[in-house]
């Protein structure tokens, strides 16, 4: 059996339905009650995990703090290490007492880090660069975890994942939906940058893998679609995908753009919408004979088919 965290999440739900449709049974636990699911309480340092792991083989973890774009904490890289860390590590000590045979660790392709040079798209072998509190404290996770598996003898796996995509998304993609779909004209006509993405559809399934394959026991591997669009590509496309007309995409000089969005306090910002982030999934392809089952505009149909009914 698997137990699944962050199961009442964005990606926990679908990960749940592919469960489900596979025919793999799991056990789902959630902070709070709720129908079909274990409550465990707040994850913390001290959460007693024995009844959810009664009975477990494979943990996948996929609790976390994610990433904040508008941080309110007082010290923020506590606040991340406490869950991403701490409770992870918690976990998964337990998981061995448990005998838990594999642990299957969600991080973040932040360990790698946030930019990457033409022609060099991150791979595991790569020295991780985190430059924010989640990437390091991911990256914290994973060498515990990994240590905790040598002296244990319980298989660990880490999958590191761009930024995800699917029905029910929030945060940063659903905004750029928001203004693909709203027809007016946007200033990504010079964008000639490339950013990997991943369907969830795309994710669960390599989870899945992760959970059940072998020669996935104790190894990193990158996710991402197969394709890297640019900014201007990727509006172009969502504004297709949902049966409208795409967007004018207006050539307004890169520098200036970057500029604005850096006195206004939206550099970070405007690094995502222009700079390049590109992943090799390879190994992943060649280890674990994955191929994203979604296209990226397949998955991007589902994604503002569902949008649209909200």
């Amino acid at each position: 059996m698997i137990l699944v965290t962050g199961a009442t999440g964005f990606v926990g739900r679908a990960l749940l339905d592919d469960l489900a449709a596979r025919g793999l049974a799991f056990r789902a636990v959630s902070r709070r009650p709720l129908d079909g699911f274990l409550d465990v309480g707040e994850f913390t340092a001290a959460t007693n995990w024995r009844e959810a792991l009664a009975g477990i083989d494979t943990v996948i973890h996929l609790a976390a703090r994610t990433h904040v774009m508008h941080e309110t904490e007082s010290d923020p890289l506590a606040a991340y290490r406490a869950l991403n860390v701490e409770a992870t590590v918690n976990l998964a000590e337990q998981a061995v007492l448990a005998g838990v045979r594999r642990f299957v660790f969600l991080s973040s392709i932040k360990v790698n880090g946030e930019e990457t040079p033409p022609g060099r798209p991150f791979t595991e072998d790569m020295p991780p660069a985190p430059e924010d509190a989640y990437g390091q404290t991911k990256l914290e996770a994973e060498a515990a975890l990994f240590a905790l598996g040598r002296r244990s003898g319980m298989e660990i796996t880490v999958i590191r994942p761009p930024l995800v995509y699917g029905p029910g998304v929030g945060a940063n993609f659903e905004r750029l939906m928001r203004l693909a779909l709203k027809g007016w004209p946007l200033p990504f006509g010079r964008t000639r940058n490339a950013r990997s993405l991943i369907y969830v559809g795309n994710l669960t399934d390599l989870l899945c893998r992760a959970a059940t394959q072998e020669n996935a026991a104790n190894a990193v591997f990158l996710a991402a679609d197969d394709e890297a669009p640019s900014t201007g590509a990727l509006v172009t496309r969502i504004a297709r995908a949902a049966g409208k007309p795409a967007p004018k995409l207006l050539p307004v000089p890169l520098f200036a753009m970057r500029l604005a969005a850096g006195l206004i306090g939206r550099g970070a910002l405007a690094r995502r919408l222009f700079g390049s982030l590109v992943v090799d999934a390879g190994k992943a392809k060649r280890v674990l004979g994955w191929a994203p089952p979604f296209s990226l505009d397949e998955g991007l149909r589902r994604t503002v088919e569902v949008r649209s009914h909200m």
